[in-house]
């Protein structure tokens, strides 16, 4: 698929001239569930701009692309659960392909005595360790970090995909950057903003373009993503052929809490 084969599905906003906090204040007000911090439901805005009509008169507009799928494959839109997820809106996913579960384990740092079953009271915080779990979904491991982002740094990346692996992290970051990123051999192959794809770093940034492309993103347009994690663990499963469900994150699994993680 070559950038002339699509035209992007281009969405539009209203930025009113108001801060967040109004509209937080209101939506707790009118009953709506929202948090303290991070991105404001579509939804919540709209009702917001609804009750308040005189607000949109000096609001300005803005236009963002939206991913969504072109070709057969994973889709954003199998991903939209994890707007909302509980997963939270600080987390990495990992996929790694020539590893088992412990393996992948060690070299994310956890020491044989840190790996055991992880329950649902296990949570990375500031003051404790960093949880981690993995599980096998067809050839590939995935580790799933709460809170944290050591398997988006390129040393562990480079060690998760030594030896003729690969590997493939999801970083979401909701009050930071959030990343795609592909290693081979060692090797940090490419790391894209998947909010703006443009952005893109490694030994061979335009790797992934194709997946891109067939999400109906432009890599070479200056366009924010509407929905850059959807699109970017849509990448992932087009590189691996595995889709991630909330069925996934069930726990008792296999994981560590490592230490001294912060």
């Amino acid at each position: 698929m070559s950038d002339a084969d699509f035209t992007p599905l281009r969405v539009t906003y209203r930025a009113p001239k108001l801060g967040r906090t109004q509209i937080r204040d209101w939506a707790r007000a009118t009953g709506y569930l929202v948090s303290g911090r991070g991105r404001i439901a579509p939804e919540i805005t709209e009702a917001f701009f609804a009750a308040h009509p005189e607000i949109l008169e000096e609001a300005s507009t803005f236009e963002m692309v939206r991913a969504t799928a072109r070709t057969p494959g994973a889709s954003p839109e199998n991903y939209e659960w994890q707007e909302d997820s509980p997963l939270g809106d600080i987390y990495t996913i990992v996929f790694v392909r020539g590893l088992d579960e412990r393996e992948v384990l060690r070299r994310l740092g956890a020491a044989d005595e840190d790996i055991r079953l992880i329950d649902d009271g296990d949570h990375s915080c500031p003051e404790g360790p960093e949880v981690i779990t993995v599980r096998r979904i067809g050839d590939w491991t995935v580790a799933i970090e709460d809170c944290g982002w050591r398997g988006l740094q390129r040393e562990v990346l480079g060690a998760l995909s030594r030896d003729g692996g690969e590997a493939v992290a999801v970083h979401r970051h909701d009050y930071a950057q959030h990343h795609v990123a592909y290693a081979v051999d060692g090797q940090l192959i490419t790391d894209i903003n998947p909010g703006f794809p443009t952005d893109r770093q490694g030994a061979d940034p335009d790797r992934l373009n194709r997946h891109l492309r067939e999400l109906g993103i432009d890599p070479a347009a200056d366009d924010h993503i509407d929905n850059p994690i959807p699109a970017a663990l849509a990448i992932a499963s087009r590189i691996t052929n595995v889709m991630i469900t909330p069925q996934h994150l069930h726990r008792p699994v296999l994981g560590a809490a490592i230490p001294g993680a912060y």
